[in-house]
């Protein structure tokens, strides 16, 4: 067996998915074991608040060396989970994004989280700072999960888009039969903020299964203030985050109507994150989507994808179809990076990130 571990954080900083996944057989990716470690609440408002570009030097760096023992624990907890002893060749460790710029004279996209304390902690090899190589060579540095997606979901025979619902939602596009990945970018706005609406309103983490969004009205008003954000327009290649897509974002936005019914906001965020996914899919038919990440579970969400899409056209599933659970693809891709670095190949698709070329990505930390 080839195995090697993935651990992720993504924008919804909703803990630390490790995936112990066995790479052995080409174009395949198996899990063999899961584990999520939640982030302590002191660290997840520190964490929040130097995303929201407030914070010190010092806190910088106390998160990143806490992260990096959470995700040391993240990993060895997966260890002792794991039905399988044979020895793991790497670690891929995607960080916690907390500043990401990567347009500009200075370009730069920053992920806390220790690679060292990793290594040290659990005696593997940890393969880490996955995102600057790429942007170094004049790409956006994200998104990366393209490459894996290609190589484990193409189909000889089948147009595929692959769309991940975290805090933020990106776009592969898998185009059947094609030897090389073809597009990919982020379409702006997953669950962060649904998410960030639900936490100030309802004090809960989320909106589960997207109830509270399907209680209220969709306010068109509304919805065409959002979507008149450039970002939406721009070409590829482009990254987002939370430095663009955040509560104060949404706070301006909402500031001509500052009656509206919470639940409408929410109805009107889901239509956004809908609209924007679905308008940037591949003009390709017959077409079959299959999402992933947390957005996966908003049973409305993936209700009203599939009523803005032609039915008899283009199929909406999850990637459980292909035999990976929503949750887990991403943290699978990291542990897939992880050994394209280790055995010198790429992990970046040039046309996807808009570098000069294909790159090994990341920083090597031995055991």
């Amino acid at each position: 067996m080839a195995l090697y571990i993935g651990l992720m954080s993504g924008t919804s900083m909703d803990g630390v998915d490790a995936a112990l996944v066995d790479l052995t057989e080409a174009g395949r990716a198996s899990l063999i074991a899961t584990h999520t470690e939640a982030i302590p609440t002191t660290l997840l408002q520190t964490l929040t608040a130097l995303s929201q570009n407030r914070g010190t030097p010092d806190e910088l760096g106390h998160s990143d060396h806490e992260l990096g023992e959470l995700f040391a624990t993240a990993a060895n907890a997966l260890i002792r989970k794991s039905p399988e002893s044979g020895p793991i060749k790497a670690i891929g460790s995607h960080g916690q994004t907390i500043r990401h710029v990567p347009d500009g004279a200075t370009p730069f996209t920053l992920q806390l989280g220790d690679p060292n304390i990793i290594a040290e902690r659990t005696g593997i090899t940890t393969v880490a700072d996955l995102r600057r190589r790429d942007m170094a060579a004049g790409g956006q540095g994200a998104p990366l999960v393209p490459a894996f997606h290609h190589a484990v979901f193409g189909s000889d025979t089948q147009h595929r888009a692959l769309v991940n619902i975290g805090g933020i939602a990106n776009l592969s596009w898998l185009p059947a039969g094609n030897e090389s990945a073809g597009g990919g970018f982020d379409t702006g706005p997953g669950n962060g903020l649904m998410d960030s609406w639900a936490q100030h309103h309802l004090g809960e983490p989320f909106d589960r299964n997207g109830d509270w969004a399907a209680s209220g009205q969709l306010q068109a008003r509304i919805l065409e203030g959002l979507l008149q954000e450039p970002y939406f327009d721009r070409p590829v290649p482009k990254s987002t985050g939370k430095e663009l897509f955040n509560a104060a974002w949404l706070d301006a936005k909402l500031r001509q109507w500052p009656d509206t019914d919470p639940a409408d906001v929410q109805r009107t965020l889901l239509e956004l994150t809908a609209l924007t996914i679905t308008r940037q899919l591949p003009e390709a038919r017959p077409l079959a989507v299959y999402v992933c990440g947390g957005g996966a579970k908003n049973v409305a969400l993936m209700n009203r994808l599939r009523d803005l899409l032609e039915p008899d056209k283009v199929s909406v599933s999850t990637t459980s179809e292909l035999g990976i659970d929503p949750q887990w693809v991403e943290a699978a891709a990291f542990a897939w990076l992880a050994r394209q670095t280790m055995e010198g190949l790429a992990g970046n698709v040039p046309a996807v990130t808009g570098a000069s070329g294909p790159r090994v990505l990341g920083g090597i930390y031995p055991a």
